[in-house]
């Protein structure tokens, strides 16, 4: 079932008229947890690239906008839950940029009830609302199901935005840390900023992705996009499964009150689902003595703690 707000007119791809922020800030914060163990914490703040598309939704939109502008193509078709941040920022980003949007939500209960804040943004922002069924929702990449969601010429971007294109963009981040850090922390939702990150990092530097879903299955996707993106596996990075809490959206009074202490500490709240999993992740890997002492560790800030903006 569809729900229609207003078109918007063709546009453009020129994504260096929004003024990204890039790149983007490095900052270092004291942190006694790090500090007693020689630790240097650095805070690479993606989250201010730009104010209506913050973090990797920046570094893995902005390839897939110059593909679809090269395809000829000014609509653009993605996917996501009631609450997706990737469905914000690709509404945002038709609004700024002069693309018609079309989100596929999943669950059809939803259609007649009020948008959450979440989607009624991305209907503020003129996205096309489509709800289907779950379990159609499941069967979104199979092409029948996915040739009757997509109206011809439309760009189909998967769900997350992670794809080979959205991996190659995140490589630059790596790029953007080279010679400053010798790990780096990163939040995982489906795998393309880990892919991109770790191959854009210097030879001497690994990447560890945090997970924020249960059920192990990054390994593979991660190496299925760097496989797509460049070719084979690069860069050193590993997968930490032990830190989601629970699964996507799930929280803890544990990981609520680290939050809090670190907002507290630092200045800086804390977005709960992505970031906040991964820096209580490297946090705790510090104090077990994961790292040895002289290491600097540099966490990716993908999203900020305004509400309906996360991570990955």
């Amino acid at each position: 079932m569809d729900r229609v707000t207003s078109d918007n007119p063709p546009g453009t791809a020129d994504t260096a008229a929004l003024r990204p922020l890039l790149p983007s800030p490095l900052v270092e914060v004291t942190d006694e947890r790090f500090a007693r163990r020689g630790l240097r914490l650095l805070l690479k703040r993606d989250d201010l690239i730009h104010p209506d598309l913050p973090g990797n939704k920046w570094r893995k939109l902005e390839p897939n906008l110059r593909e679809a502008a090269a395809a000829g193509s000014r609509t653009l078709l993605t996917f996501g839950g009631a609450y997706s941040n990737h469905l914000r920022a690709t509404a945002a980003a038709g609004r700024l940029l002069g693309f018609e949007t079309i989100g596929v939500v999943r669950g059809d209960e939803l259609a007649d009830r009020p948008l959450n804040p979440s989607l009624a943004r991305c209907a503020a922002d003129g996205m096309r609302l489509r709800f289907v069924t779950r379990s159609l929702y499941r069967r979104k990449n199979e092409p029948d199901v996915l040739a009757s969601l997509a109206p011809p010429g439309c760009f189909v971007v998967p769900e997350g935005g992670s794809n080979a294109a959205a991996a190659r963009g995140c490589a630059e981040l790596g790029r953007e840390l080279r010679g400053v850090a010798d790990v780096v922390g990163v939040a995982c939702g489906t795998g393309g900023t880990l892919a991109g990150l770790a191959a854009g990092l210097g030879g001497d530097q690994r990447a560890i992705g945090f997970p924020v879903l249960k059920g192990g299955f990054l390994e593979a996707e991660v190496q299925h996009l760097q496989e797509a993106a460049f070719g084979g596996r690069r860069g050193a990075w590993t997968l930490e499964d032990r830190f989601h809490f629970g699964g996507y959206a799930k929280r803890t009074p544990e990981l609520d009150a680290f939050a809090e202490d670190f907002a507290a500490r630092h200045g800086l709240p804390l977005e709960p689902l992505y970031v906040a999993k991964m820096l209580y992740g490297l946090t705790t890997l510090a104090e077990e003595g994961a790292f040895p002492a002289g290491t600097t560790v540099a966490a990716v800030i993908t999203g900020g703690a305004g509400v309906g903006w996360a991570g990955p």
